[in-house]
C-alpha cells in the first residue's frame, strides 16, 4: 500500500512538472526555484574550470589551432542537444512572440557569435596576462552600457570594490603581459560584444518569461550562421586536413559537451543575478586558479601576483556583501505589509479611555 502511495505521488511529481514546463510562467518558475544564484554561479564555475583545461588539450596538446571553427562545433552541438531535449518534450516553452520583438533575439544571437568567437581567437593570439587585462576592461563597458541603455546606476560603494577587484586581477597577471598587435586589435574588438552578450542574457530573462534552455534554441541558429560566416576571416585555412582522428576527435567533442554546459550554465547565471556579477566570478575563476596553482601543485606565480590575486579576492568578498545586503533589503522591502495609519480622533465619554474612533479616512504608506 505504501509503495503504490510512493509511485502515485511521483507520477503526481511528474505530471506537475511536466505542466509547469507546458508554459512559459510555469518554466521560468521552476528555473528560479531548482537554480537560484548559489546553485548556477556555482555550476557556471566548476564548468568554466573544466573548458578552460579542455581547451587547453584541444588548442595546445592536440594541435587544434582554429578557434572559429572550435566554436561553431560548441553551438552546433548546443543546437542538436537542445533539437533532442525539444523531441523529447523536456525544452521548456518559449514567451508568445508578442512579448519580446525578434530584432532582441536577432541582436543576442549575433553578439553571442561574436562574444564567444573573438573571445576564443583571443585566447589563441594573446597571453593569459593579456586576456585577463582585456576582461577587465569589460567590467566598466557593462557599467556604462546599462546606464545609457536602461538608467540603470551602482552606489559608490560597489564601484570601489569593482575598482579593487580590477586592480587585484591586474596585478596578479601582470607578469604575463605579452603584446601581440592582431591579438590585441581581437581582444579590443571582443569587449563590447561580450558586454552587450551579458547584459541582454540578463535583461531577457529578468524582464521577461524566459529560460535559459528556451532562450539559448531560439538563439543559438543566429549564433551558428554568423560564426560560419566569420571563420573564413578569422580562421586560417586547413581545417578539413586537421587529423581527425579518434583521440582528436573524442577531444573536441568533450570541449563541445562543455561548451554547451558553459553556455548553459552561464544563462542560469546570468539570469539568477546580474552582467556585473557573472564578470566578477570570471576574474574570481582566474584568482582561484591562480592561488589553486601555487597551493597545490606548488607552481611559483611570484609574490607580487599572489598579492594581487588576494585584493582581487576582498574586493570580490566585498562587492558579494553589498550584493547580499542590497538583496535582503530589496526582499524586505518587498515583504513589508502595508501599514494602515489612522487620525486619532477625540475620545468620547461613552468610549471609555482606551478606545479610539477609526471611522475616519484611511493613509496607507
Amino acid at each position: 500500500m505504501q509503495e503504490k502511495q510512493s509511485g502515485r505521488a511521483l507520477e503526481e511529481l511528474r505530471a506537475s512538472l511536466y505542466n509547469e514546463l507546458r508554459t512559459s510562467e510555469g518554466a521560468k518558475r521552476q528555473q528560479q526555484r531548482y537554480c537560484g544564484p548559489v546553485v548556477a554561479l556555482s555550476f557556471n564555475f566548476m564548468v568554466a574550470v573544466g573548458i578552460i583545461m579542455a581547451n587547453k588539450l584541444v588548442m595546445g596538446k592536440v594541435g587544434f589551432k582554429y578557434p572559429i571553427f572550435l566554436t561553431f562545433v560548441h553551438y552546433i552541438t548546443a543546437w542538436i542537444l537542445l533539437a533532442i531535449f525539444k523531441a523529447l518534450s523536456v525544452l521548456p516553452v518559449s514567451p508568445p512572440s508578442k512579448t519580446t520583438p525578434f530584432s532582441s533575439l536577432f541582436a543576442l544571437g549575433v553578439v553571442m557569435a561574436f562574444a564567444s568567437g573573438l573571445a576564443n581567437t583571443s585566447l589563441k593570439y594573446n597571453s593569459i596576462g593579456f586576456y585577463q587585462m582585456a576582461k577587465i576592461a569589460v567590467t566598466p563597458t557593462i557599467v556604462l552600457a546599462e546606464f545609457v541603455l536602461f538608467g540603470k546606476t551602482i552606489s559608490f560603494k560597489k564601484v570601489l570594490a569593482l575598482a579593487v577587484v580590477s586592480v587585484g586581477v591586474a596585478v596578479a597577471t601582470v607578469t604575463d603581459l605579452e603584446f601581440n598587435l592582431f591579438g590585441a586589435l581581437v581582444a579590443i574588438a571582443w569587449i563590447i560584444p561580450s558586454a552587450i552578450n551579458k547584459i541582454l542574457w540578463s535583461s531577457l530573462q529578468q524582464q521577461g518569461n524566459w529560460t535559459a534552455l528556451a532562450l539559448m534554441w531560439k538563439t543559438t541558429p543566429v549564433t551558428v550562421f554568423f560564426l560560419g560566416a566569420l571563420m573564413p576571416w578569422i580562421d586560417p585555412p586547413g581545417v578539413l586536413s586537421f587529423k581527425w582522428d579518434v583521440n582528436n576527435s573524442t577531444a573536441i567533442l568533450i570541449s563541445a559537451l562543455l561548451g554547451f554546459l558553459l553556455q548553459w550554465s552561464g544563462a542560469l547565471a546570468l539570469g539568477a543575478t546580474s552582467a556585473t556579477t557573472h564578470v566578477v566570478l570570471g576574474q574570481f575563476k582566474t584568482c582561484v586558479i591562480l592561488l589553486g596553482g601555487y597551493m597545490i601543485f606548488n607552481s611559483d606565480p611570484g609574490i607580487v601576483s599572489i598579492g594581487g590575486a588576494v585584493v582581487a579576492l576582498t574586493g570580490m568578498s566585498v562587492y558579494t556583501t553589498l550584493n547580499l545586503q542590497e538583496s535582503k533589503k530589496d526582499n524586505n522591502t518587498k515583504q513589508l505589509p502595508k501599514q494602515v495609519v489612522t487620525s486619532p480622533q477625540p475620545k468620547s465619554a461613552s468610549e471609555g479611555s482606551t478606545d479610539l474612533n477609526v471611522n475616519n479616512t484611511n493613509i496607507v504608506v
